[in-house]
């Protein structure tokens, strides 16, 4: 009895040790092969990180930074930092203006520095230009704050010093807040500009609204072709499938131009329509929100089809007959059996059109008007025209919340990790 109990404990130990041994074992295969996975992946993360991640960081962190003054006059940044912004400030300050002008002239620096102080106020780089060009180099001795205000009577004015003093600290919010036409006030407080004069408001609302729209019009349109491809047999849905597919092998610019041509007064369009007497005068189709939304619509209605085609052709019509064979009319069965098991294609194809909608830039900008403008192309004016990195890193941050916050919400309401996409 003794000899057989202490075999088995033997035994069991011994098994044990040889579970333990292959348990440690296979954690060791996996290691290995998740290193090696993780290998294989490292020159697409290096990648991504280098073109993609890193450049819209940076792009993002430019909404915050406000280093052309402090990196041109860090000594004056230094003694503004140290003003308590009431009055103007003392005679040290305006020498240590003098002396920052001069440096930044002679480095070449003064232009950037206008430039961002004339964000703040138009006829700033006038006024530091002027200065610049009238300050004399003897009078490094002298009483710079007469001399200064003799050259401009600006130089005198309180305003002038805080937004001086404002253009001077980093990081700043001015940039956030000017892309929702919001400023500090003299008094420290934020005010928002008149609704008369919002920008970046109204577009971030009509960049909304046009999505919306678009997202709408696609589903409306998506749906029927997707239940039609669906429900035809392979070889005709095979056929019909191209139609889809081969807006994607055409480039953007050249759908959006076509679109140009037969949206135009004397185009395709609106000669079929006035040759079938159902206009008299040609119909107003480009260069206003029309143009836009057909034009969008016809690029991004692929998207739509695609999601919920790939969702619709696992469904099986056994169910719709079955609701039939029950009594139900074809239209209740198609609405009450058929379309809940198709809202997870429904949800990724919205989702997928209104966030690719909302960035959009070379179709409303050919095919829009003055009151089409959307977020990006203000972007783009900003990035281009105005050099207002700023601003534009803040309007594209803001670009980014909202679809991130738009994006969990969605997951809250309809759980896209839950869709499928094929």
């Amino acid at each position: 009895m003794k000899v057989t109990a202490i075999s088995n404990l033997s035994a069991s130990a011994s098994a044990s040790s040889t579970r333990s041994d292959g348990r440690a074992s296979y954690q060791k295969a996996q290691r290995r092969a998740s290193i090696r996975a993780l290998l294989l992946t490292l020159p697409l993360i290096v990648f991504l990180l280098s073109t993609f991640i890193a450049p819209i960081a940076l792009l993002l962190a430019r909404s915050v930074q406000n280093r052309e003054v402090p990196d041109a006059m860090p000594a004056l940044t230094r003694a503004l930092d140290a003003w308590n912004g009431q009055g103007v400030p003392d005679e040290h300050t305006f020498a240590l203006l003098a002396s920052g002008l001069k440096d930044a002239q002679q480095s070449g620096q003064l232009g950037t520095v206008a430039r961002r102080l004339n964000f703040a106020l138009p006829e700033f780089r006038s006024l530091l230009m002027r200065t610049a060009r009238n300050i004399n180099v003897d009078q490094q001795h002298a009483a710079w704050k007469p001399a200064l205000i003799d050259i401009d009577e600006r130089w005198n004015a309180p305003e002038t010093w805080r937004l001086l003093k404002r253009a001077a600290s980093s990081p700043t919010p001015d940039y956030l807040l000017a892309a929702v036409d919001a400023q500090v006030t003299p008094q420290g407080s934020i005010g928002f500009v008149p609704d008369n004069a919002s920008v970046y408001r109204e577009a971030f609302m009509r960049t909304i609204s046009i999505s919306a729209t678009v997202t709408l019009l696609c589903l409306v349109l998506g749906y029927p072709v997707a239940w039609l491809l669906a429900n035809l047999p392979a070889k005709s849905s095979n056929r019909l499938m191209l139609f889809v597919i081969v807006p994607f092998w055409t480039s953007l610019l050249v759908r959006t131009t076509a679109w140009y041509v037969l949206l135009q007064p004397g185009g395709v369009i609106n000669s079929l329509l006035m040759g079938l007497g159902l206009a008299a005068h040609p119909v107003p189709l480009i260069f206003n929100r029309a143009g836009v939304l057909i034009s969008m619509t016809h690029v991004l209605l692929p998207y739509m089809i695609l999601a919920i085609y790939s969702v619709m052709k696992s469904v099986s019509p056994v169910y719709v007959r079955a609701a039939q064979s029950l009594g139900a009319h074809p239209f209740t069965a198609f609405v009450r059996v058929c379309v809940p098991q198709t809202l997870p294609g429904v949800g990724a194809g919205c989702f997928l059109v209104f966030v690719l909608a909302l960035g959009y830039y070379i179709t409303p900008a050919l095919l829009g008007g003055a009151g089409d403008e959307m977020i990006s192309q203000l972007i783009a004016i900003q990035t281009n025209t105005q050099l207002n990195w700023g601003l534009a890193g803040a309007l594209s941050a803001y670009l980014v919340i909202f679809t991130a916050i738009f994006y969990f919400l969605f997951n809250r309401i309809v759980g896209i990790d839950r869709l499928r996409f094929g």
